[in-house]
């Protein structure tokens, strides 16, 4: 490439931008001769695995994405649900993975802008952050220092924008030590007759490029950091990451939705991976036009730009909008008015070409559909991974017997995995906007739509350790437990948008991985009636050879009825209610053990299969639970997660965040299921009892004089309900068939579970 274009010479320039040299040869048959180096740049940025799913778009279309409330699903800025009375919610959750290993605060930070973007380009004000991290173990200064600028700047960019961080997970692991995970994840209210598309339309219609100046920021971002796994020499590319301004970002949110309301705008998109490249083909290839752009016109903040920089710059807190004709100065004069720029840089043109112009000069003259539309699509080599034969061998009931179960759960609760993660959400403004009726610590966060009685409950959930022992059956657990969480705190789940984390695609066990995680994806939408509207897909999470965990993401949103009335969370409330268990107790005599958190806190290892799901109990489960929230059965629900039940009953012991005051129970758990044998065979062991973590079950809290009614209508669902105790005390008390296995002061576990991570990040 010539300096001319802000590229050197290559004998083999298609390496330059990340392409392979089938791939140029493709290319050059698309437009019948070479591209020069501007179009080899467009052409690298758009075709690479971030921006054009190559790899996975074959295995993506197997996901359900149709529903009677989807408005919008895959391929626009953000998926649209409608529910009801006239209000839509748009949501989308994104990765900025390696940007944040190379820089975390920065990384973070313009992950956050990036999503928010996503969000009001659809003309949707959002209203709710949530995020889905993942780190080394924090005995590690660089993962604590990742852990903490991450932390750091999603918390900074959202709480200057004005936007509250409602929710989210964090996990702990050995396999993201080269590679951490920030997904964020942003939901946003619009008017069901005012949501707005990425597309270009109607020829002679001004492309205004509106927002910040840009810079050489982000350059090569999509296609030669976000599309290649980290080596030796990943610091280096550290001036590939974005800088985020949150301040012009909330000028810029506002002057959009003034905009939209004016009537003056076709089309909007966010400037975002790949930059003015993907925003331009992207909308003229979804209106089926062409773009014609001049960047004489381009507003930049550095001097000597080549074309190849302007094109490719990632350059944050920029929109691309088509206009009515005529209506140019509506758009100066209201960007101007929030001291934002606004320039018509080029037209809507009929031919469905995307050509660029400098000085008068074409220096790009290429087919939009090209590059948005037309990249190569692979189906790569599959292979079963090698380390399943070792971890299926591997047998729960080999394992010694549980020594101190108390011991245990005390040290379960210290594990950073489970501990309170009140040191990540105190960092965040929750509050803000004044929609947050549950914050972060319970099950999902619940946001009022105010004007009505409506609530929305919004979540995200994975659990890597399942995924990478079973891709299917891991897969299909997060979507229910995502689908879990929500009904937990009153809500009907609704759609799911994911962020599917994985290793290099080019190695086969990776790509059987990912197939598999698709196939449980899909079983599990489908059978919980939960959509998929959108999302991304992280490959690449790779550095020296060694990949992480495949970790799919669920981002769930569920809708309350009436958001004062059915708002749950999971923390038991008052002396004397009943605890009681919606769903299986001992399935099997290892029930849960597999994957679990006690068996890699306690036994150092992740073996086993997951915890097996049944997605018809666990459909029947949600339902019996919404159904019984909304009758005004339930005082508290809390789903039976990491850690198994010693763990969420201590959980549903603590109290809400802040100062509040434990409350102790006493249970009595069947002695029939850890007996030396049972009449339907082996027993269930104490430690799967405890903390295994088989699926499909909720501790709920209710008064007495509901109990006949609870019983009523699990026996409709053919749902399995024991009762298990009572509310009360300062102690959390576990017997089993009457004989004390676990006494410890509540107060005194919740200290543990509360000071583990501020400890570690002292």
């Amino acid at each position: 490439m010539s300096a001319e274009h802000g590229a050197s010479a290559s004998a083999r320039p298609w390496e330059e931008v990340g392409l392979t040299s089938e791939e140029y040869g493709d290319i050059e048959r698309i437009l019948g001769r070479s591209p020069n180096p501007v179009e080899l740049g467009l052409f690298g940025l758009m075709w690479s695995e971030h921006c054009s799913y190559k790899t996975s778009k074959s295995s993506l279309k197997r996901l359900p994405t149709r529903g009677p409330r989807v408005v919008q699903g895959p391929g626009e800025n953000a998926g649209v649900i409608d529910i009801g009375d006239g209000v839509a919610v748009a949501f989308k959750i994104e990765s900025h993975n390696h940007p944040s290993f190379i820089e975390p605060y920065q990384g973070a930070a313009t992950g956050v802008g990036g999503i928010l973007r996503d969000i009001f380009a659809m003309g949707a004000r959002p209203i709710a952050i949530l995020d889905s991290l993942r780190f080394g173990e924090l005995d590690d200064a660089k993962q604590r220092w990742l852990f903490g600028g991450v932390v750091g700047g999603i918390g900074a960019y959202g709480n200057c924008f004005g936007c509250p961080t409602v929710g989210g997970e964090v996990h702990f692991d050995r396999s993201y030590r080269g590679n951490p995970l920030v997904n964020a994840m942003c939901v946003g209210l619009v008017d069901r007759g005012r949501v707005f598309y990425g597309r270009a339309e109607g020829e002679g219609n001004p492309l205004i490029l509106v927002g910040s100046k840009t810079g050489r920021d982000g350059i090569h971002g999509a296609s030669l950091l976000a599309s290649k796994e980290f080596d030796e020499r990943a610091e280096e590319r550290r001036p590939a990451v974005q800088v985020g301004d949150p301040f012009l970002e909330k000028l810029l949110l506002e002057a959009c939705l003034e905009l939209l309301d004016s009537g003056a705008v076709v089309g909007l998109n966010d400037l975002g991976a790949a930059g003015l490249t993907s925003a331009a083909s992207e909308m003229a290839s979804r209106g089926g036009y062409g773009l014609e752009i001049d960047l004489d016109k381009v507003p930049r903040r550095e001097t000597g730009m080549t074309p190849y920089e302007l094109m490719l710059s990632e350059s944050q807190e920029r929109m691309l909008l088509v206009a009515r004709a005529g209506r140019e100065d509506e758009v100066r004069r209201v960007f101007a008015k929030w001291d934002l720029d606004a320039a018509v840089i080029g037209r809507v043109t009929a031919g469905g070409r995307l050509r660029v112009l400098e000085n008068g000069r074409v220096v790009a003259d290429v087919p939009a559909a090209a590059l948005a539309k037309d990249a190569p699509v692979y189906e790569r080599p599959e292979a079963e991974p090698a380390y399943l034969k070792e971890t299926r061998a591997f047998n729960p009931a080999t394992l010694p017997p549980v020594g101190d179960p108390a011991a245990v759960l005390e040290r379960l609760l210290a594990t950073p995995d489970i501990a309170d993660k009140a040191w990540v959400f105190e960092q965040y403004d929750h509050f803000i906007l004044d929609n947050t009726v549950v914050r972060p610590g319970s099950d999902a966060a619940v946001l009022r739509l105010k004007g009505t009685r409506r609530g929305l409950a919004v979540t995200t959930d994975g659990n890597g350790r399942y995924v990478y022992l079973d891709p299917r059956a891991g897969a299909a657990i997060a979507v229910a437990e995502a689908a879990r969480n929500v009904v937990c705190s009153g809500a009907e789940p609704l759609a799911v948008t994911n962020c599917l984390n994985f290793g290099n695609p080019e190695r086969p066990e990776v790509m059987w991985q990912f197939r598999r995680a698709i196939e449980g994806m899909t079983e599990a939408c489908q059978a919980l009636g939960t959509p998929v509207t959108g999302g991304n897909v992280s490959f690449y999470n790779e550095t020296l050879g060694e990949n992480i965990h495949p970790t799919p993401v669920i981002g769930l949103v569920g809708a309350l009825e009436d958001v004062e009335r059915d708002q749950t969370t999971q923390w038991f409330k008052d002396e004397g209610d009943l605890v009681a268990i919606l769903g299986p107790l001992g399935g099997d005599p290892v029930a849960g053990l597999g994957g679990s958190e006690y068996l890699k806190v306690v036994h150092g290892k992740t073996a086993g299969r997951p915890p097996a799901l049944d997605l018809d109990l666990e459909a029947r489960v949600q339902r019996a639970c919404l159904k019984a929230i909304r009758e005004g059965l339930i005082r508290s629900a809390h789903d039976v997660s990491d850690g198994g039940l010693a763990v969420t009953l201590a959980e549903s012991c603590f109290g809400g965040p802040g100062p509040a005051v434990p409350i102790g129970a006493s249970v009595d758990l069947p002695a029939d299921a850890t007996a030396a044998e049972s009449s339907s065979g082996p027993s269930l062991r104490l430690d799967a009892l405890l903390f295994g973590e088989e699926q499909s079950r909720v501790v709920v809290s209710l008064a007495s004089a509901a109990e006949g009614r609870l019983k009523a209508i699990c026996e409709a669902e053919r749902v399995p309900l024991a009762f298990i105790g009572l509310v009360g005390g300062s102690d959390l008390r576990i017997l089993v068939g009457r004989r004390p296995v676990i006494q410890r002061p509540v107060a005194a576990l919740r200290t543990i579970w509360k000071e583990t991570i501020p400890w570690l990040m002292r």
